[in-house]
């Protein structure tokens, strides 16, 4: 097995999803989230110059705060995520080329799985966590199923129509990482309505795995 990059000790395991953000909304909204308490931030590659707006993140974050990429799909994206500062390799999907580099570069890395086969793939890969997406669809039952066959020491999160609505029915099956998207974000929003959010979905963390 390939070797694994560990997923960084954080208060809340909580990776901000930040789709379509654009750098000019960038600066207020990663701060409003790293205010709010949140230490993992994705930026999409499908976003609007998403690069520049990771490098800005980076250098505006703190180093415990974990910046980087979502839906990396090849390796040029992977260097180029590298390069600007990025930590954080997310993707939809289980590539070897793109893991490799990945754990070459030093990142942490969490690809989307959805089958038992897959989640193997990517463990035998070196991924530092899974991703189940989307969670919505396999549910607490459906994750806690497949991840009774991985590693019990890979950190497992769901992602994909996830709220901090749904965090204690996780809770009930092992399961304390997660990805929120649209439930936090959508291109346009208020930095401070972000926040806002931010700090709710903290309080209902901390509410069910403690502060």
């Amino acid at each position: 097995m390939t070797r694994r990059i560990p997923w960084p000790k954080m208060k809340r395991d909580l990776v901000a999803i930040l789709r379509g953000l654009s750098p000019a909304d960038c600066d207020a909204v990663v701060s409003g989230l790293i205010e709010a308490g949140f230490e993992a931030i994705e930026i999409p590659l499908n976003s609007p110059d998403p690069f520049r707006s990771i490098e800005m993140a980076a250098k505006r974050a703190p180093q415990t705060v974990l910046i980087g990429a979502g839906t990396v799909l090849d390796v040029a994206a992977v260097d180029r995520l590298a390069d600007c500062g990025g930590r954080l390799l997310v993707s939809p999907n289980v590539d070897g080329s793109v893991l490799s580099r990945a754990n070459e570069r030093g990142l942490v890395t969490m690809p989307g799985v959805f089958t038992a086969t897959e989640a193997l793939a990517a463990a035998s890969l070196g991924a530092t966590a899974l991703k189940f997406f989307p969670a919505s669809v396999l549910g607490p039952s459906g994750i806690r199923a497949i991840r009774a066959v991985l590693p019990a020491d890979l950190p497992v999160g769901a992602v994909g129509g996830v709220s901090e609505t749904d965090f204690e029915a996780y809770a009930a099956v092992g399961i304390r990482h997660f990805g929120l998207g649209s439930s936090l974000y959508k291109p346009g929003d208020d930095a401070a309505a972000v926040r806002e959010r931010a700090e709710v979905a903290v309080t209902a963390y901390d509410a069910v795995f403690g502060p």
